[in-house]
């Protein structure tokens, strides 16, 4: 396996967390986004959607979204469990992934993206350029705003978001409410439920990768 890294983006620190709670050792590679080598012609015939993460598989399939590196590796390697025990958890692991990945991550992007004058013209990440959308821009942060309470409510009465240990639900969400400090939003001492699981989060060894 070939893993392709950005040590400072946040897609890809999602896999990394996945990878060090699995204890793999998987060589990896740095593109760096900040100089756009995502977009080089060497990284576009690995992965022509220009984004990272990327894992090439032992197959030689390169996989470039979350879920499928996760859906590999825990097929590859069942133990620690990470994506459910049961049926009912794989489903909603899947579940509460998706609502992070729609609601969290999406919303820090759209806040991101429309606002930063770094980004003009970079308003999706890919080969292709997009124009700001400042409204997006504010609709971005009021959905992140809204998203921290949905988890707030979900850990009512819950160590974890779905079963009795960390999973892939967690490490999604964890790492959206992270990255959510980038648009100068943090989580808000007053959802007490996310932010003890947020501490927690932030304790284990793989959250400093």
């Amino acid at each position: 396996m070939q893993f392709y890294d950005c040590a400072t983006a946040p897609s890809p620190r999602r896999a990394r967390i996945f990878i060090a709670e699995k204890g793999l050792d998987v060589p990896t590679t740095q593109v760096d986004v900040g100089k756009a080598e995502q977009l080089g012609d060497d990284f576009l015939k690995i992965n022509p959607r220009g984004t990272v993460p990327v894992l090439m598989t032992d197959e030689g399939v390169a996989l470039t979204e979350n879920l499928a590196i996760a859906a590999y590796l825990e097929a590859k390697h069942p133990e620690p469990v990470l994506m459910g025990n049961s049926d009912i958890e794989r489903a909603e692991v899947l579940q509460w992934a998706a609502i992070a990945e729609s609601h969290g991550f999406q919303a820090v992007a759209e806040a991101l993206r429309n606002t930063n004058p770094h980004m003009k013209g970079r308003a999706l990440p890919g080969p292709d350029n997009y124009d700001q959308i400042p409204e997006l821009g504010e609709r971005g942060l009021t959905r992140t705003k809204r998203y921290f309470e949905i988890l707030d409510r979900r850990l009512e009465g819950r160590e974890w978001l779905v079963g009795g240990g960390l999973t892939y639900a967690d490490i999604t969400a964890f790492v959206c409410a992270d990255f959510a400090r980038i648009i100068k939003m943090r989580v808000p001492e007053e959802l007490g439920n996310l932010h003890g699981w947020y501490t927690k989060m932030k304790e284990r060894p793989s959250a400093g990768l």
